[in-house]
């Protein structure tokens, strides 16, 4: 008995011994493997590593990515850029697509919409209105890193900085426009015919009117259902009194009963009641009222400095630009150096959440350099905010390079309506300058509610 209980223990103890050479050998096992699988994982890390590192030359991204974009698309001077991008963007990143949306003329109430129901496309244009209120809500991405590192930030000219940067020292969009200036053009060919000289004062401005309408041509088109151009308009003629115009009011510094907003005001009232715009003024859009400047209806004509390629291109050597006129002789010559426009942080800006924000922000950034390059080579303006290596296509038309020449002549100039920060007035400006293009709507009327909306 005694021998079988041995034999039992033996075997016990052989079988116990076999076990825990055989869970030991197991441990190694799996420790030699967990090893050799951590290793071969870093080794195929740093494999992708140099993938990424060697792309195609030209090439900066493979990520894959479908993203949304909302820009303006209506004329040359921003199809031909967008399409320009478009083109480069397929080369630098050929795995990105881009679904275009064009931004809708209404001064951002659409992209506000968007923005209020969750519904912001991955890229879209901005200008400091919508920055300011979209800084509040959460839905624009800070971009000072991709700025750096995509090497942006070192491009901007020193004379475009502030359009680069918010008040608050951030980019919430990248700029390919610089500092631009609301333009007075005019029909040297039709001035001519009728015996017309450049007006330098209200009078004379008024007398051209006279003789244009008396044959059958308008003095002067203005897109009035617009907000922005006749908000221009009544900074041209603030500013022939006070060179802070209707930046000045928007930062606070002046208030709307002041003597230079009651004058402007007054002679628009007068200017529109001598029939100095089309009758359909306030119905008219850009389409509109720059086919009857370009088809030679109108004699003048009032937009950016943008148009003077697509003028150019219609017109040749009989459009010209005229310094604006003023209420006498020698603030006509002074006020030469005082221009309507301006420039702020504006340009393309990304939704912080997309689902490829850091993308979005690189193309964004990559979009408006393109921009510049072909507004410099194919749009006549060397007036884009950043240094970028291009050459004109062609040269530049006669009315940029008298523009550039009087540049270091300008002392002041103001800004644009899509520029102003005070929403409640920026939407009361648009609102009322529009409706000072009806002959019936008096200035008291129109100083009023500005000074109310300056209140609030």
């Amino acid at each position: 008995m005694k021998r079988f209980l041995a034999l039992g223990l033996s075997l016990v103890l052989t079988m116990s011994l076999l076990v825990g050479c055989s869970n030991k050998t197991e441990e190694t096992t799996t420790a030699e493997t967990t090893e050799t699988t951590t290793e071969t994982t870093t080794e195929t890390t740093t494999d992708s590593a140099e993938t990424e590192e060697a792309l195609p030359e030209g090439v900066l991204s493979l990520e894959e990515a479908t993203l949304r974009i909302y820009a303006q698309y209506s004329d040359d001077d921003t199809k031909v850029p967008y399409d320009y991008a478009v083109e480069q963007l397929a080369i630098a990143y050929p795995n990105v697509k881009l679904e275009l949306e064009v931004q809708a003329q209404d001064d951002g109430q659409k992209l506000m919409t968007y923005a209020a129901t969750g519904n912001l496309p991955d890229i879209f244009q901005v200008a400091l209105a919508q920055i300011e209120n979209f800084k509040e809500s959460g839905n624009i991405m800070a971009l000072n890193d991709v700025a750096k590192s995509t090497g942006f930030e070192d491009k901007v000219f020193e004379s475009a900085k502030n359009i680069l940067y918010n008040e608050d020292g951030n980019i919430y969009a990248f700029p390919y426009a610089g500092n631009e200036y609301v333009v007075w053009y005019y029909n040297k060919a039709i001035f001519e015919q009728y015996g017309v000289a450049v007006p330098t004062t209200y009078d004379e401005l008024l007398a051209a009117a006279e003789t244009f309408k008396a044959n059958d041509i308008v003095p002067m088109a203005i897109f009035g259902a617009e907000g922005w151009i006749t908000a221009a308009m009544y900074d041209v003629l603030a500013t022939r009194w006070d060179a802070g115009g209707i930046a000045k009011l928007d930062d606070g510094k002046g208030t709307a009963d002041e003597e230079a907003y009651v004058k402007a005001a007054e002679m628009m009232h007068t200017l529109v009641n001598a029939g100095l715009f089309q009758e359909s003024a306030t119905t008219s859009n850009y389409d509109q009222a720059s086919a009857m400047f370009l088809n030679g209806e109108a004699a003048m004509f009032l937009n950016g400095q943008w148009f003077m390629t697509d003028a150019t291109a219609t017109l040749g050597e009989n459009v010209d630009w005229m310094y604006y006129p003023s209420y006498d002789a020698a603030s006509y010559e002074a006020g030469k150096a005082v221009w309507s426009g301006g420039g702020a942080a504006a340009g393309y800006a990304v939704n912080p959440n997309s689902e490829h924000a850091t993308l979005a922000a690189e193309v964004a950034a990559f979009i408006s350099e393109k921009y510049c390059e072909a507004k410099v080579m194919y749009r006549g303006t060397p007036l884009v905010a950043l240094d970028v290596d291009a050459e004109p296509e062609t040269e530049f038309p006669a009315m940029m390079e008298k523009l550039q020449s009087i540049l270091p002549e300008i002392t002041s100039i103001t800004k644009f309506d899509w520029h102003l920060t005070n929403g409640t007035f920026k939407t009361t400006l648009e609102d009322q300058t529009k409706y000072m293009l009806v002959k019936d709507y008096t200035a008291e009327e129109f100083i009023t509610e500005l000074g109310n909306s300056l209140a609030q």
